[in-house]
């Protein structure tokens, strides 16, 4: 009898497609010696190695989330042994490398490491008595006998957890250097990046499945797994998004810069128009209307998982659709320039086709702008989804997402004592994300940007 089910989302496909292509193009840099050259310049800092390790642990965590099943039920008395039903609960490999941590849930609030209730609620002590207190947690420091002394038990577990994550840290660099011929690039903070993450989630998975370290929300969810099931939303928002308004914005910049005339006149009209909508309300309606479209038919979707999917899908798309503008321009400004460099014209006098020219001459030369913006808007697309799950147009409540926590904690916040821990936990694992981001733009800007090597 099979003991899950896989579940393929268009998400878990996509991300997929984008490493491989991701591993293709990495394949391609070998024989292109002058981009190879730049990313060895963004590679040779010892920031861009750091912010480069940080950025693929988060990628590395969301393709594990991609793996999605679902548990077969067990089978009750009368029910036929060869048939198997499936829990509508989906499920993924991150899952269960977290362990029993997003099953770890109380009744409401808890502060971090904390053994009893943030809020009071009626008790009844030995006497029978009713009072007001504040219970002690069903999972948090289930494991003690004595719970007086959990501040030494947490010490110890930090070690374990430390230790553990040293170890396949340790494993992971070995690798590493097995793997690695060039000795002039910085691969000894490479490794002690890469040790400092997996010790770092080696604590978390090992203390986070005996204690809620970062606390719990109304419902009584963990606050560290919702945050860490927030990296694939994060990390698929900011590629999808950026993947689906480059090609428009490269087809019609570089169009209208080389064709000019009534082709410049269309771009830019319908750019200029794109530009003057406010983008919240155009997102917003689009969503709208394509979770009326969800809703008007449920056959589509087996799971609710797959309806936030789809919700998640069109967001991307939206996104995609409605940033394109600032690249079109500076992809249109710098196409008319090259376009007027003598090579470019002595290839029209030679009669060489318009496809080859755009090919050979002009998609080279506008290639760190490209790249440079795909960098960036990544981290600005890591934030719009934030800003968009607090208007209440995000991401589907059904998708764990850093958004939706902070959506969440709006209302925390306003309380007595306040309830803090929500709010940090989505920041965090977002603010580490958008500067490691950021970081790594600016390195890839210094290395491709032309008036940077000319400087040099």
């Amino acid at each position: 009898m099979d003991m899950i089910k896989p579940v393929i989302l268009w998400t878990d496909i996509l991300i997929w497609l984008l490493v491989i292509s991701l591993s293709a193009f990495l394949f391609t840099l070998r024989k292109n010696p002058e981009s190879r050259a730049q990313w060895r310049q963004v590679f040779s800092s010892k920031l861009g190695m750091v912010t480069f390790i940080i950025i693929l642990s988060y990628i590395a965590l969301a393709l594990i989330d991609s793996l999605h099943f679902r548990k077969a039920l067990s089978h009750t008395e009368g029910q036929d042994i060869e048939t198997v039903y499936y829990s509508n609960t989906v499920n993924s490999a991150l899952d269960a490398l977290l362990g029993e941590m997003g099953e770890l849930k109380e009744r409401s609030y808890s502060s971090p490491f904390s053994l009893k209730s943030f809020t009071k609620e009626n008790m009844t002590d030995e006497n029978g008595q009713p009072y007001r207190g504040y219970p002690e947690l069903e999972h948090a420091g289930s494991h003690l006998d004595n719970k007086t002394g959990h501040i030494n038990d947490i010490l110890l577990q930090s070690l374990i957890g430390i230790g553990k994550g040293l170890i396949v840290g340790l494993f992971l660099c070995a690798l590493l250097k097995a793997f690695t011929r060039s000795s002039d690039l910085p691969w000894r903070t490479a490794m002690i990046t890469l040790l400092i993450v997996c010790a770092l989630l080696g604590w978390m998975l090992h203390v986070g499945n005996l204690y809620h370290v970062l606390g719990t929300d109304r419902a009584g969810n963990d606050t560290l797994y919702d945050s860490i099931k927030g990296i694939r939303t994060g990390v698929l928002i900011g590629t999808l998004a950026t993947l689906i308004m480059m090609p428009i914005a490269i087809t019609l910049g570089i169009c209208s810069g080389y064709f000019k005339g009534w082709v410049d006149d269309v771009v830019q009209y319908i750019y200029t128009t794109l530009s003057s909508i406010p983008g919240i309300l155009l997102i917003a309606a689009a969503i709208l209307q394509f979770q009326v479209f969800i809703d008007l038919n449920p056959n589509f979707f087996e799971v609710g998982l797959e309806k936030a999917d789809a919700r998640f899908l069109g967001l991307c798309f939206i996104l995609g659709i409605t940033s394109w503008a600032g690249l079109c321009r500076l992809l249109r400004a710098e196409t008319l320039k090259i376009s007027q460099l003598p090579y470019v014209q002595a290839a029209h006098a030679f009669g060489v086709s318009h496809l080859r020219i755009i090919r050979r001459h002009i998609l080279p030369n506008v290639m760190h702008i490209i790249l440079i913006t795909f960098v960036l808007d990544f981290s600005g697309l890591v934030l719009a989804e934030a800003v968009l799950s607090y208007i209440g147009v995000g991401v589907d409540s059904a998708m764990p997402s850093w958004g939706n926590m902070i959506n969440l904690a709006r209302s925390e916040l306003s309380q007595e004592p306040v309830v803090w821990w929500n709010l940090i936990g989505a920041f965090f694992f977002m603010f580490t994300l958008v500067l490691s981001a950021n970081l790594f733009s600016d390195l890839v800007n210094d290395a491709f940007n032309p008036k940077n090597r000319q400087e040099r």
